[in-house]
């Protein structure tokens, strides 16, 4: 066999095994990047994309997939935020499609006032749209910044569980080592007085690996359901 027939063969090896571990993956094609574009009407009041694209009250939206948070160049971004980068957050289909729907799912206190994008079918036409400004669109969706993730949603009962405030006011002891019960913030965010609703996505979002930071995925990975709507039960309440 020829060297140039032993380079196709081993490049036609390669490109099986690539072709194989992106199936095991289950990674999908994100959505509809025409109909995205209509979506991205909703983002136009903070957000500019594509050519020219620049920041405005948000910042712009070229090559997000892949860059970690907080790290344009140029741009104010909120403590939070600034915060979520520094803890390792990198913005993929998976994260973009947790913030778009719930912003203060992935960064408590963003500045982004938007509300969120409840309609799947609407986010991962969003995403597919801004996929085009992005590295390597050719790539999509095996790349990994844009394989995209799934059932990351909180289920509905999680938030529905009524916490018993005495017995997250006993669970609190390992939260108050970093967090101040006054709620100042002294390098930690506080989280006195959070609604109970922000408490409990946040800390599945903990769980489930969604927001990085290493020691609060390890705490929260301890606390069962009951567990967390206790303690924002607690929290909740102090003054």
């Amino acid at each position: 066999m020829t060297r140039r027939a032993l380079a196709l063969a081993a490049a036609l090896v390669a490109a099986l095994a690539s072709a194989s571990a992106r199936a095991d993956t289950g990674a999908a094609p994100l959505g509809d990047a025409n109909a995205g574009e209509a979506v991205f009407d909703q983002c136009k009041a903070c957000h500019q994309v594509g050519p020219g694209a620049t920041d405005r009250v948000g910042p712009h939206l070229n090559r997000i997939f892949g860059r970690q948070a907080a790290s344009h160049d140029g741009y104010r971004y909120s403590d939070s935020m600034a915060r979520a980068g520094a803890d390792g957050l990198i913005w993929t289909a998976k994260t973009l499609d947790a913030y778009i729907e719930n912003p203060r799912a992935l960064v408590s206190k963003t500045r982004m006032s938007f509300r969120g994008l409840k309609d799947p079918e609407d986010r991962a036409n969003l995403l597919a749209y801004l996929r085009i400004f992005s590295d390597n669109p050719s790539d999509l969706p095996e790349a990994a910044p844009t394989a995209r993730g799934t059932d990351h949603d909180l289920d509905p009962a999680i938030l529905a569980l009524v916490g018993d405030a005495e017995y997250g006011e006993y669970l609190s002891s390992e939260c108050l080592t970093c967090h101040q019960a006054d709620g100042s913030a002294q390098g930690i965010p506080g989280i006195t007085g959070w609604p109970t609703e922000d408490f409990v996505v946040a800390m599945h979002a903990y769980k489930s690996k969604l927001r990085p930071h290493p020691v609060m995925q390890m705490m929260a990975g301890r606390l069962n359901d009951e567990e967390i709507a206790a303690l924002a039960a607690y929290f909740k309440e102090l003054d």
